[in-house]
């Protein structure tokens, strides 16, 4: 059992936006002492307004965020704005230091305040193809750590069973919001994935519809008559040739379908729906699975001479709020866009255009080199 003391304070940045600090250290874990909540910044109240229109192609939802194309991109470590605030710097976490901080995102995608911007039309060009809404929602920064050059595998258990409360916090917190149809905490890790800010962080989105790929999932698993994910991980277990570790509470498989070259699925054994439905044994595991895996993946780069960062997608698929809950469950999609070393995985012609995936690597190979690496 993970010995773990949290404390948990929730405070309100200069423009309003929410920030709360997860702490597992002393003094400030037992509430003895407590962190820096004023932000002693000035800085405007910002109402994004953006919007969402559905594809009448696909049925799916496209959410417009033009105001997202000012954000900060790539600034020098002096100027991150997810360190702790310095004298003379002052960024988005007010204290001098941190464990770990969720916050209100900035730049969000989704936002519940639309205050008195103007009303959304319900329509694009007032035709019926193209319904549209306010892009809703809720978006947060999780930062890891405050340490700039850390990263997710050298944090200690303790730490990353505080970044796992902090998820299943926000999972909570936000599936509560209304308009929320599914919340969705993920990490972009690298600068070939998109990532804009180095520092250690991952995000949160509450959508304020169900994503395609979990709405695809649903039809799925509705179509299965039974528990789907259930008896993936079953066959799964029962082939062994995919697996990467078998532990008491989860399992991870490189799934025989797998898109990406190096993909890997870490599933509870027990069915949840989400983060927050996870009981402590099962979270208590899930400290050291998970880094395991993720430095699983660095190790097979490294074994094959490429020392640099591996880019990664680390995506928790979680149940909608409201919908379908008891049709799929909890489990995480980890992926590199690398496929060998020095090249990427692109989505060209045959994945972007037409939603035809193509796998140069073959499952069962990957599953044993990441069994084999040394961890």
């Amino acid at each position: 059992m993970i010995r773990h003391l949290l404390c948990r304070t929730s405070t309100t940045l200069s423009d309003g936006r929410e920030l709360i600090y997860f702490d597992d250290t002393e003094p400030y874990s037992s509430g003895g002492v407590t962190r820096e909540c004023h932000d002693a910044r000035d800085l405007a109240t910002v109402r994004p307004g953006g919007v969402r229109r559905l594809d009448p192609l696909t049925g799916e939802w496209v959410t417009i965020a033009a105001h997202r194309m000012d954000r900060t991109h790539l600034p020098a470590a002096e100027s991150c704005p997810l360190c702790p605030t310095r004298p003379g710097r002052r960024t988005e976490i007010p204290a001098d230091d941190y464990d770990v901080v969720a916050f209100e995102n900035r730049f969000p995608s989704f936002t519940g305040d639309t205050g008195d911007t103007e009303p959304v039309p319900t329509t694009v060009d007032g035709t019926d193809l193209w319904p549209q809404a306010p892009a809703t929602g809720r978006c947060e920064v999780v930062c890891f750590t405050s340490d700039h050059d850390a990263s997710f595998t050298a944090l200690g258990p303790a730490r990353v069973r505080t970044v796992i409360e902090a998820w299943a916090d926000r999972t909570a917190a936000l599936s509560q919001l209304d308009g929320v149809a599914q919340v969705f905490c993920f990490e972009n890790r690298g600068e070939e994935i998109g990532v804009t800010l180095h520092h250690p962080h991952g995000q949160i989105y509450g959508y304020p519809f169900v994503t395609p790929r979990t709405a695809q999932l649903l039809r799925r698993a509705a179509a299965h008559h039974g528990d789907l994910l259930g008896d993936v991980l079953a066959a799964e277990r029962r082939a062994a040739s995919r697996l990467v570790v078998d532990g008491e509470h989860w399992t991870a498989f490189v799934p025989a379908a797998a898109r990406w070259p190096v993909e890997v699925h870490l599933v509870p054994h027990r069915p949840v729906p989400d983060l927050a439905a996870l009981h402590d044994a099962e979270r208590d595991e899930l400290a050291v699975r998970y880094p395991d895996l993720l430095r699983r993946v660095e190790i097979f780069f490294a074994e094959a001479g490429d020392t640099r960062p591996v880019p990664y997608i680390a995506a928790w698929q979680q149940a909608p709020v409201g919908t379908g809950r008891e049709l799929t469950r909890l489990y995480l999609q980890l992926f590199s866009v690398r496929r060998a070393p020095g090249t990427l995985k692109y989505l060209a012609g045959s994945e972007s255009a037409a939603g035809a995936w193509i796998n140069d690597a073959v499952p069962e190979q990957i599953a044993q080199r990441l069994r084999d690496a040394a961890t």
